[in-house]
């Protein structure tokens, strides 16, 4: 489980995370983290925060935000506030590293997605999408349901799947939570 100042590295897209204020020592109220994006071509999926509010304040460099079908670049000093259940994704596509500080209110457990996530780029089980396996991939998404989900297909068929899967997961020996702090 994170903790105040615990750094983390997703190997695949270069994104450092610093956790700030963690949902354990908020009261789950606020996940807060410093976010640091070199540019890169990769685009994560769209996807919703269904039950929480994401934010970004940009501190140096610039991002570019897909936020419900408009595109937007914050430049250092400006913020976003993306409501929950808002499809979106975000990217650095400048030479310059972007730093923001990024907020999830509450803050549920989205750290240990991003925990999960960032070990599983570091130990090369991400395949070029930055994916797990489908079945190792559904035992996360289904433990992460309330903090993150992709668009496409519906949730309801997301659901089923993952349902279905998860068991199949466990005995393969699969698990829905990697420890990646450094």
């Amino acid at each position: 489980m994170a903790k105040q100042g615990d750094k983390i590295a997703n190997a695949r897209t270069g994104q450092k995370m610093i956790f700030l204020k963690t949902g354990k020592e908020t009261n789950g109220n606020l996940l807060a983290i410093d976010s640091y994006n070199p540019k890169t071509d990769t685009r994560e999926p769209i996807h919703i925060h269904p039950k929480q509010e994401s934010s970004a304040e940009v501190i140096t460099g610039k991002l570019h935000f897909w936020v419900d079908g408009k595109e937007q670049i914050l430049r250092p000093g400006e913020k976003i506030i993306i409501p929950a259940g808002v499809p979106h994704y975000f990217w650095n596509q400048d030479d310059e590293e972007a730093h923001s500080i990024q907020q999830f209110s509450p803050a549920l457990t989205i750290d240990e997605f991003f925990e999960t996530f960032f070990a599983l780029s570091r130990d090369g089980k991400l395949n070029e999408k930055g994916i797990p396996t489908f079945i190792h991939a559904s035992m996360i998404m289904l433990k992460h349901k309330n903090d993150i989900r992709v668009v496409n297909p519906p949730w309801i068929i997301q659901l089923i799947t993952y349902l279905i899967l998860t068991p199949i997961g466990w005995l393969m020996g699969y698990r829905n939570n990697y420890q990646s702090v450094n």
